[in-house]
């Protein structure tokens, strides 16, 4: 299995070897470009989708064909459509986040972009369009977070997640705005963040506004949805449209705010989560200095620390939204980037901690990826 790795200063692989203990690197590829995610296609494990910001020349996409040997540049990007004249138009700053298409679809690709806004590829990635039933929305304006609303990193579209079971069966994150669903492909949207907690909003039962950070679906069930929100640990279970926030179960001191949520790959009611220091002004680093990830083994009704390898002082990082992966393996291994350029793996779901890289520039994205 490999660890695909985004950075701030290009992309990396990392190969393991089939106990998982001897990893080696791989890279830079596109040394100094902003690299956001970088994701294998299942459908077709030789191809992989990188989202670059080369600095100067703007936002792109490339794709590999043969597992990052080699890349090949979009032809054309995400872009939004050009405003009439007179009128301010929107412009996609980079792609955010990138989701393989339905099983069904072999070349379908979504991305969600800064500022929001959500596309569709059906070539695999070379030409983009706009999925104009969300970007045009009539309730976009409200929806969508303004220009002096936006998060530090910028208004995104992310945790796109297509229901296995349903190629029509869409949902997204904005952040802000909230979570979305659509059940015919794009064309509507409803917002579905009933539940969830909106302490920097006037209206704390708003229907939209919210910030999640990252939604990922239980593989084994995915009317199961675990969320990290700027606002605590949330999990839904449909049909219900109301979030329960499982977060209130974990250690005060240490709070359930941050970025990333990981769901066990067998077994629905395992996730785990990387706190980050999100008091008074938002240090968004691990809390006192000591990171841990914590894992829940009953949906959230119970939550265990586990540190044990990782550092004990003095650490003063934390875990991006697209930079906590798990792999498929028995036992499940967990992996971490943070912003400190390091890469950290657990073999044994969270039990224990080694570091695998060191010196990288800070990490945005971390997915796993198995071997063509």
């Amino acid at each position: 299995m490999h660890l695909l790795i985004g950075t701030r200063k290009g992309a990396f692989i990392l190969d393991a070897d089939k106990s998982r203990r001897k990893w080696t690197m791989r890279g830079p590829m596109y040394l100094g470009h902003i690299v956001h995610h970088l994701v294998q296609d299942p459908r077709q494990r030789n191809v992989l989708l990188m989202s670059a910001h080369p600095g100067h020349l703007g936002p792109t996409l490339y794709r590999s064909t043969n597992f990052g040997k080699t890349w090949k540049e979009a032809k054309q990007p995400p872009a939004f459509a050009k405003a009439p004249e007179g009128e301010k138009g929107r412009v996609a700053k980079f792609a955010f986040w990138l989701t393989p298409g339905h099983s069904s679809e072999k070349n379908v690709w979504y991305a969600g972009t800064v500022p929001q806004g959500l596309f569709r590829s059906d070539d695999g990635g070379d030409t983009w369009q706009e999925v104009t039933g969300f970007n045009n929305h009539p309730m976009s304006s409200k929806w969508f977070a303004k220009d002096n609303e936006e998060p530090p990193d910028g208004a995104t579209t992310h945790s796109i997640l297509v229901d296995p079971r349903d190629a029509n069966h869409l949902y997204v994150g904005l952040s802000g705005g909230g979570v979305f669903e659509s059940t015919d492909c794009g064309a509507t949207w409803a917002p579905m963040n009933k539940g969830v907690d909106a302490e920097f909003l006037p209206d704390k039962d708003a229907e939209y506004g919210h910030d999640p950070h990252c939604v990922r679906f239980a593989a084994t069930n995915p009317d199961r949805l675990y969320m990290q929100n700027h606002c605590g640990i949330y999990r839904v279970d449909r049909p219900s449209r109301e979030w329960v926030r499982i977060g209130k179960k974990m250690p005060k001191k240490i709070g359930d705010i941050g970025f990333g949520i990981g769901v066990h790959p067998r077994d629905e009611k395992t996730a785990w989560v990387f706190p980050m220091d999100g008091t008074t002004v938002w240090p968004r680093t691990s809390p006192g200095g000591k990171p841990a990830m914590y894992v829940t083994r009953d949906a959230g009704k119970s939550w265990t620390r586990q540190d044990k390898g990782l550092p004990t002082e003095q650490a003063w990082w934390t875990v991006k939204r697209q930079a906590l992966a798990v792999d498929a393996c028995d036992p499940v291994g967990v992996y971490v980037g943070n912003t400190s350029g390091e890469v950290w793996g657990s073999r044994n779901e969270g039990e224990s901690w080694a570091c695998l890289a060191r010196h990288l520039q800070q990490i945005y994205s971390v997915e796993v990826a198995e071997t063509p």
